[in-house]
């Protein structure tokens, strides 16, 4: 093989071939929906110097953002690997007040074939297993989603806890994980206390999101911080720090009702606290965005931040989820495209 001496052509070639190795991994963990081995976040005691001594760098951190948005782009080939990585990330979701039997029973069809049969052809993935990550419901619809999902190895998530205000009793908060989990949930998203972070009250939400740990036994606790209403970056992380301390086994940035959602700066600072945890302990943290994730460019550009931020573990299902209800479409249609080199129209792809 000639390689030319050039310098942008050695820059391209150790692209493409970063690019190649990306791509393996990402048909390897769509092939394999065996769960992931690593050892599960016990929690720690509440290291509060540790806490205190949180300080973010604001307009650094908003540049790294800036720069993450503007200077990722995937295509060809490679755009289609990585979506179908992203599909096997999805926490295919409906949290609607009008859900009904019908509707989980949509949403689970559509979670155990998240693409049209011809596009998994064409795109050489006949045969192989291509699934979301869990698919979430309240918790009165759990039993349902599993009856629908049995034998699939596909999880099913439960919101709990007085989601999505989380203004609830804490013995009705943890009655109502006990209930999930009863009833099937293997995952539970439950919402953290704003007001006593906001407080400042530490101990308090340590207890909290420790005492619904327990409630969830071997259920995996996914703990929604609600960035939108933390006021600054600072709140962000530190309770970031806290709730891994408890033992959360993934920190999600929102319930989606906020107005204020996912948003790299709010990500960022999650990541910096999981990557400095793992450091300090060795256990690992998943992380979960939601609210607003719609369009599959998106998606792409939360794995990017992923792989470079925490590295390649957290690009696979057990330690990184996407909270969407809609997002699932816009994949199914850009790698349409990816198939057959026009776009389909809407009525051509099945609502999630």
């Amino acid at each position: 093989l000639f390689i030319s001496r050039d310098w942008w052509q050695w820059r391209r070639l150790v692209f493409f071939f970063f690019q190649f190795l990306f791509v393996v991994t990402a048909v390897v963990i769509v092939f394999d929906r065996r769960k992931m081995v690593h050892e599960r976040n016990p929690g720690t005691e509440l290291d509060m110097e540790w806490v205190s001594s949180v300080h973010i760098n604001l307009p650094s951190m908003n540049r790294r953002c800036e720069q993450h948005s503007v200077r990722r782009s995937i295509k060809m080939g490679w755009q289609a690997a990585w979506l179908l990585r992203a599909i096997t990330c999805i926490d295919l979701t409906t949290l609607s007040g009008d859900d009904t039997e019908s509707n989980v029973k949509r949403l689970c069809f559509k979670a155990k074939k998240p693409v049209r049969p011809d596009i998994i052809k064409e795109l050489g993935m006949e045969g192989k297993r291509v699934m979301t990550g869990a698919v979430c419901v309240y918790p009165n619809r759990v039993r349902e989603a599993v009856e629908f999902l049995k034998g699939t190895g596909i999880p099913v998530a439960s919101v709990a806890a007085g989601f999505p205000a989380g203004q609830t009793p804490l013995k009705q908060r943890l009655e109502e994980i006990e209930f999930a989990v009863s009833e099937g949930a293997g995952e539970i998203d439950i919402v953290l206390s704003r007001n006593l972070v906001l407080q400042g009250k530490w101990e308090e939400v340590y207890e909290e999101v420790k005492a619904m740990r327990q409630a969830c036994g071997e259920a995996h606790l996914k703990t929604i911080l609600a960035t939108g209403d933390l006021g600054t970056l600072d709140n962000v992380y530190k309770a970031s720090l806290v709730c891994m301390m408890a033992g959360a086994d993934v920190i999600k940035t929102s319930t989606g009702k906020e107005g204020v959602n996912a948003t790299f700066p709010v990500a960022l600072t999650m990541l910096r606290a999981i990557r400095e945890y793992h450091q300090k302990t060795g256990y690992k943290v998943g992380f979960k965005p939601a609210g607003g994730i719609r369009a599959a460019k998106d998606s792409l550009s939360w794995l990017a931040l992923m792989k470079e931020e925490l590295g390649d573990d957290w690009t696979k299902p057990d330690l990184f989820r996407i909270g969407a209800s809609s997002l699932l479409g816009d994949i199914e249609r850009q790698l349409y495209h990816n198939a057959f080199g026009r776009y389909a129209a809407s009525h051509q792809l099945a609502l999630a």
